[in-house]
């Protein structure tokens, strides 16, 4: 009887098993470097939500008002040329290069007394109070003060994995570590919240912006060259959580969601198959850096802040529909 001679066979099997591993390799690490260096759509006109012209057509406030921002570099304005960020278009639109956004702006509805723009690039929630809250004088009480802050981002990305994470600069740490370190960020930010009010005797309001994601709710910084980062957006979504906490806790601070309304337009805005994918505007509103706007990116903050403005200051017109971009 004839035996079969498996040998040939199987080693022939072994050899296109080990090419399709390496096949398999390659298209990651082919797939890894493109997504780091590739170049995302960003898109062209108006980005955020619409902002309807009628809470513009009155005055908002009967006194004086101080406008400050604070905070790190979104506030101050890295990742577009200086009068197209968030900051002075809040103050003054560019009736020129945003024609919709004609109109509605600080300066139709407020008398701006004084404005100063604190925030610094790079820095955190402890250099905000040491170096920018200690830099801000305190205000006569007839009048009233309005603060934009961004603060608490620098403290979870810094310094990138270069070091091992800590509080203060936690990228790359455990959600058990998240614990305990963003319970500190939150009373930082609360000793920040505090510090302002007493600024202001006759009363401010502040306009907190929580953290966005420019992994789109994927958690994969490591695709675009950055080390993994496993608990990346749990650790995210704690910190925001203490944000939320402290705007909750009063009345005066208010959230601007800009984390929800920048899903969808980080490194995965362009794959249809994604849960935030922006069918409407698959754009990308990030720098260069991954940590600031861009252009588009700074449209929308300054669009989100001034909605939640509007809910705040122009309640009286809540019957008045909403104008469309």
């Amino acid at each position: 009887m004839e035996t079969k001679q498996r040998g040939p066979k199987l080693r022939w099997r072994v050899v296109f098993f080990i090419l399709g591993i390496i096949l398999l390799f390659a298209g990651y690490f082919a797939y890894r470097v493109y997504s780091a260096v590739r170049i995302r759509p960003m898109g062209a006109g108006p980005a955020g939500p619409a902002i309807a012209a009628e809470p513009f057509t009155k005055q908002w406030l009967d006194k004086p008002v101080v406008f400050i921002g604070l905070g790190d570099s979104i506030t101050r304005g890295l990742g577009a040329p200086g009068n197209l960020t968030y900051f002075p278009l809040l103050l003054h639109n560019d009736d020129a290069f945003y024609r919709d956004m004609a109109g509605k702006d600080l300066s139709r509805v407020l008398t701006i007394d004084s404005y100063r723009n604190y925030a610094q690039d790079y820095t955190v929630s402890r250099e905000h109070i040491d170096r920018q809250l200690a830099k801000i004088p305190p205000y006569d009480d007839s009048v009233h003060g309005i603060i934009v802050l961004t603060s608490g981002g620098n403290d979870l990305i810094h310094d990138y994995g270069r070091s091992a994470p800590q509080d203060g600069a936690m990228y790359g740490c455990t959600y058990k570590q998240a614990l305990v370190w963003c319970e500190n960020l939150k009373s930082r930010l609360d000793t920040l919240l505090n510090g302002l009010m007493q600024k202001f005797p006759g009363g401010c309001d502040i306009f907190f912006a929580n953290i966005y994601d420019p992994t789109d709710g994927v958690g994969d910084p490591h695709t675009i060259g950055l080390p993994r980062w496993r608990s990346s957006t749990k650790v995210l979504a704690l910190a925001n959580q203490k944000i939320a906490e402290l705007c909750d806790k009063y009345p005066n601070v208010h959230l601007v969601d800009i984390h929800s309304a920048f899903l969808g337009h980080g490194i995965h805005c362009d794959e249809f198959w994604r849960k935030h994918y922006r069918r409407d505007d698959p754009h990308y509103w990030y720098y260069t850096n991954l940590e600031d706007p861009n252009l588009r990116g700074f449209d929308a903050v300054r669009r989100l802040f001034l909605q939640q403005m509007v809910a705040v200051f122009a309640k009286d017109i809540s019957d008045i529909p909403q104008s469309a971009l």
